[in-house]
């Protein structure tokens, strides 16, 4: 799956050439967002003050658009990528809809269920001619997870969709996911399993089938908030967590929330939170108004807080700037879907004019011999060199004591290092893009092996980051 965090096809095209070029399946998304929210008195202040606040930027011309111009670089099927859980049933069906009448390739929804239309959203897709729909294994869906495979499963039946999966085999993964999620109770924020069901042998019960027999019908017949009030019932049913208001009210993803509190009770100021989520829609107007999808939207959340944090402090709300959303604002990420203000690029970058990354200017992490360890290069394979790459001046010291203590278990006895040949350092350099098209792996998968007081403070902790590579499958 090949994304941008700004929807910059630009930045996706060398992506798609390499993995059509090796025979890949480019699955290229769209990341779905809404247009930030701005109260009466900021339209005011803005229609005073001459500025024209956003509107209707991510209509569905937009999304089809996207996703046309990805087609037409060779993209095998499109997603249409909801990492907020944002798009609700209205728009899920009109999307899905409009897609499926102006793409030719197949047509994929991916959603979250945390703001609560994960389930109805997807059966408005599924009605609507989705080709494919994204679900977890019901032990591990719901809240901030994709809706449940075995209660979509139930309404692809219903509609005589055959999903070609193995029910049994389903049922088989889920056992052995719910051991998992059982060793990992003291990190589960819910605390809430689902009960156990094996769709190759179990049934629903009256009651049950036929809130699913209703839902659909309503979805069907374009009855969509009865149909989304049913579909909460089912989610109920199946003991999902209650949607999230602050999140869905906020528009803003589940992650990006919890860092943003993080960050606050970091500086013991959790009593600002609504002021953070206040200053949200401003920071992300500012930045030119970007999905809220990694890294940006830990980029605008981090953002936020330090506006909050400033303004708290008597000082300009852009007094601490972090470097990323710098580099956001300057042009580094991309071209933003919203034109950032001159005026406020040369307040934070120093230049009135959009300076792109230059990649003629990225310069390869140098890879050494250790002395220290018996001559030994800093990174071994493909991993550890995409770790140096991507953080660079936490990998090194991560690397080097990964090969010293290797050396010093192969050479118990204290045998002397080899003298290895000096490389001369390069200067460390960062890109930007080099993270916008990598599917990262959730903190949850390695929750269970880290540190009981470990605490990932945004979304740009390296050595958590670098643990997690590490440590994916």
């Amino acid at each position: 799956r090949i994304f941008d965090a700004l929807n910059d096809i630009e930045n996706m095209k060398s992506s798609i050439r390499f993995v059509k070029e090796a025979g890949g399946l480019a699955d290229c998304a769209v990341c779905y967002t809404v247009d930030p929210k701005f109260s009466g008195g900021e339209k005011l202040k803005a229609f005073l003050s001459g500025k024209r606040l956003p509107s209707d930027i991510f209509n569905i011309r937009y999304f089809v658009e996207k996703a046309k111009a990805l087609e037409a670089l060779g993209a095998d099927m499109i997603t249409i990528k909801d990492m907020a859980g944002l798009i609700d049933p209205h728009r899920s069906a009109s999307l899905i809809k409009a897609l499926k009448s102006e793409v030719g390739v197949p047509i994929d929804l991916h959603t979250h269920c945390t703001p609560g239309y994960g389930v109805a959203s997807i059966l408005a897709a599924m009605v609507n001619g989705a080709d494919i729909v994204d679900t977890a294994i019901l032990s591990f869906s719901g809240g901030p997870a994709a809706p449940a495979y075995e209660i979509i499963r139930l309404f692809a039946d219903k509609l005589g969709l055959d999903t070609g999966i193995d029910n049994a085999a389903v049922a088989k993964i889920d056992r052995t996911l719910r051991e998992i999620r059982g060793e990992l109770a003291a990190y589960d924020q819910y605390k809430r399993m689902p009960p156990e069901v094996d769709l190759s042998k179990d049934s629903l019960s009256s009651e049950l089938n036929r809130l699913f027999d209703d839902a659909l019908e309503y979805t069907v017949g374009g009855k969509l908030d009865k149909a989304l009030d049913l579909c909460r019932k089912i989610e109920a049913a199946y003991n999902y967590p209650e949607p999230d208001e602050i999140v869905q009210k906020a528009q803003i993803p589940g992650g990006m929330y919890t860092n943003m509190m993080a960050q606050l009770k970091e500086a013991k100021l959790e009593q600002h939170l609504e002021e953070v989520l206040k200053a949200v829609p401003q920071v992300r107007l500012d930045a030119g108004v970007p999905p809220l999808v990694t890294p940006t939207s830990q980029i605008v959340g981090v953002q936020a807080v330090n506006y909050v944090v400033s303004k708290t402090k008597g000082e300009d709300g852009y007094a601490n700037v972090s470097k990323n959303f710098a580099e956001l604002v300057k042009g580094s990420y991309g071209k933003t879907p919203w034109p950032v203000d001159p005026d406020f690029r040369l307040k934070i970058c120093g230049s009135r004019e959009e300076i792109p990354y230059d990649t003629s200017n990225y310069k390869k992490q140098p890879n050494p011999g250790l002395p220290e360890a018996g001559g030994s290069l800093l990174a071994l394979d493909e991993k550890e060199a995409l770790l140096l790459e991507l953080f660079p001046s936490v990998a090194e010291k991560f690397l080097r004591g990964r090969r010293v203590a290797e050396w010093k278990r192969e050479h118990p006895e204290g045998t002397i290092a080899t003298t290895a040949p000096t490389v001369e350092a390069e200067p460390e350099t960062f890109s930007p893009t080099l993270l916008q098209n990598c599917e990262i792996p959730a903190f949850s998968s390695f929750a269970a092996d880290l540190p009981a007081d470990y605490q990932v403070n945004d979304g740009h902790d390296e050595e958590y980051w670098i643990y997690a590579v590490e440590n994916a499958q």
